[in-house]
């Protein structure tokens, strides 16, 4: 914002850059330097921007950190003197400042770059205080926040500061292998060489809204192709969109978004394992009953009933809080998959399902729960998170079965579930996996290869959808309630054949008819099953789902 006079002659107005609306700078402070008129997201200092992250009066900060001039750099001035300036100017020995804070009441190392410094530039300094950034949370055991603006390496370092790429990143993968959670919060601008290191090492990756980021600036890109810039290139919208980012948000929502991210991924607080013990006033009712069963296709009518809960219903009737997360970092985000860290009776878990929806336009936008690869790709990243973080991973089935179509297999639909797979196979934590509707296929077991699998009792499962076997083997799907029948796809016939480990009640006449009821079943079996695996290794957890596998099937040896 360019600063503007009143007629009495004043300084207390401010031009907003964006949408050119004179604002009344008091005003413009008190909401953090975002235009009341058009949103705009102006630059903030280091030290306004660890305001907006961490509690007040929480930040302690760290002995700063300088650099040199390791070139003898001159061009139209002498580095050194480039550097005097810029620290009169903000106070700062560099671009980057770090130190210990809260975060809703949580220690966390936070640090937070200057783009008035250089530029935000990465030389000597900025590398230096990223990698003590990173060694302070892991001495301490605590997450670390980084909050950057800049504009890439600082070419006056030359190849010191290149450099300094290699070192960042080593240090946030030092981080990601301690199992300490990192979040990056990219503010406008953000490219460069800090973009393609320690930037985008984060678990968690949260942009502002409206921020510009990169590797290299639109107009370099523009003059090197010479081709029309899509709309939106390079903001935070854009990448959220092509799945790079987790989170888009205003500046003022993101104080409250880090305090709940490190609420739900903090293992190891007091209290929380006993918290998966059965409180006094839940009822003990068996994970069964003597309801009256519908035939094996009016069970799959019941599985795909519009009506019934879906995976997001039952996350927000049994968790206490849930972020989800977006984007698979590579091309897309899939919103037939939705997942994230939660807390299921105060303790914090992954949760991660196929989301179908109720009405036409949520049942469009989300695929009807067919995933495509980038779905895949999501749900294996957050699993991997939860394993490093040591959360327990829960995942919830409801899809007819994977995406088809050319879009799908262009990107690799039968790697992408292979990968699911195996990847789940490897996990150090519990998993347990419920299908909560329609179990279909390798786009179901995908995210089904569990400690402990369950079914409510009106969900199917099967390698194929009935009709889809009667249009196979009978040329029409006419023949498909009898190849439900034949196909053994109840939780009945499943639990018989070892392919589920329990059954989850359901209210009568399905889910739908309270699925308040529905939920508390859910939450009832979800924790008995958790509290079942909480005393074993990793390597005990890996083996049991190796050997609950290892054992289906009907083999007839010579």
């Amino acid at each position: 914002m360019a600063k503007a006079t009143d007629a009495a002659g004043h300084g207390d107005w401010e031009v907003c850059r964006e949408c050119a609306a004179l604002v009344y700078r008091p005003r413009l402070l008190r909401s953090r330097r975002v235009c009341p008129e058009c949103g705009h997201h102006q630059r903030l200092t280091a030290g306004e921007r660890i305001a907006t992250i961490a509690d007040p009066g929480s930040f302690t900060p760290a002995p700063q950190v300088g650099g040199g001039d390791p070139l003898g750099f001159a061009d139209s001035r002498p580095y050194p003197e480039r550097l005097a300036e810029a620290r009169g100017r903000t106070g700062l020995q560099d671009a980057m400042l770090y130190g210990g804070a809260t975060v809703g009441g949580r220690r966390a190392v936070v640090a937070a770059m200057d783009f008035a410094f250089l530029g935000g530039s990465m030389g000597s300094a900025v590398g230096e205080t990223v990698t003590r950034s990173c060694e302070a949370a892991l001495r301490e055991r605590v997450p670390l926040i980084l909050a950057i603006a800049s504009g890439g390496a600082r070419m006056q370092e030359g190849a010191v500061s290149l450099m300094q790429m290699a070192k960042t990143a080593q240090a946030m993968r030092a981080l990601r292998d301690s199992g300490l959670l990192s979040v990056c919060v990219l503010t406008d601008p953000t490219f460069g060489g800090v973009t393609a290191s320690f930037a985008t090492q984060g678990d968690v990756l949260v942009a502002e809204r409206g921020a510009r980021i990169g590797f290299a600036g639109p107009r370099v890109i523009a003059a090197a192709t010479r081709e029309e810039l899509p709309p939106g290139f390079q903001t935070a919208e854009y990448l959220k969109s092509r799945g790079l980012l987790d989170r888009v948000e205003p500046r003022n929502d993101l104080r409250p978004l880090l305090a709940r991210l490190l609420a739900v991924t903090s293992v190891g607080e007091a209290g929380e394992v006993a918290a998966w013990e059965r409180p006094p006033e839940e009822p003990q009712e068996a994970l069964g009953g003597s309801q009256e069963e519908p035939t094996p296709y009016e069970t799959l009518r019941l599985a795909r009933d519009t009506r019934r809960p879906t995976a997001l219903d039952y996350i927000w009737q049994i968790c206490t809080d849930f972020v989800e997360l977006h984007g698979d970092r590579l091309e897309g985000d899939d919103p037939a998959i939705v997942g994230g860290p939660a807390l299921l009776d105060g303790r914090p878990v992954m949760i991660i399902a196929h989301q179908k929806g109720h009405g036409t336009d949520e049942l469009v936008a989300r695929n009807f729960g067919l995933a495509h690869p980038e779905g895949y790709r999501k749900a294996l990243r957050l699993m991997r998170l939860a394993g490093r973080l040591g959360l327990p991973v829960v995942t919830l089935v409801d899809t007819q079965g994977a995406a088809p179509g050319i879009r799908a297999e262009d990107r690799g639909q039968s790697w992408a579930i292979a990968e699911c797979l195996a990847g789940m196979s490897e996990l150090p934590v519990p998993v347990v996996s419920v299908l909560i509707g329609e179990g279909g296929s390798g786009g179901a077991l995908a995210l089904a290869v569990a400690n402990q699998v369950l079914m409510l009792r009106h969900a199917v499962y099967s390698v194929i959808s009935p009709e889809s076997c009667s249009t196979i083997l009978f040329g029409d799907p006419s023949h498909g309630p009898r190849m439900a029948d034949a196909l053994r796809i109840t939780a009945q016939d499943l639990l018989r054949l070892g392919i589920v480990d329990g059954v989850v009640p359901e209210p009568p006449g399905g889910a739908h008819t309270d699925p308040a009821a529905a939920a508390g079943h859910l939450r009832a079996a979800v924790r008995q099953a958790l509290r079942e695996l909480a005393g074993l290794s990793g390597d005990e957890l890996r083996k049991h789902r190796y050997e609950r596998f290892r054992v289906l099937g009907m083999i007839a040896d010579d």
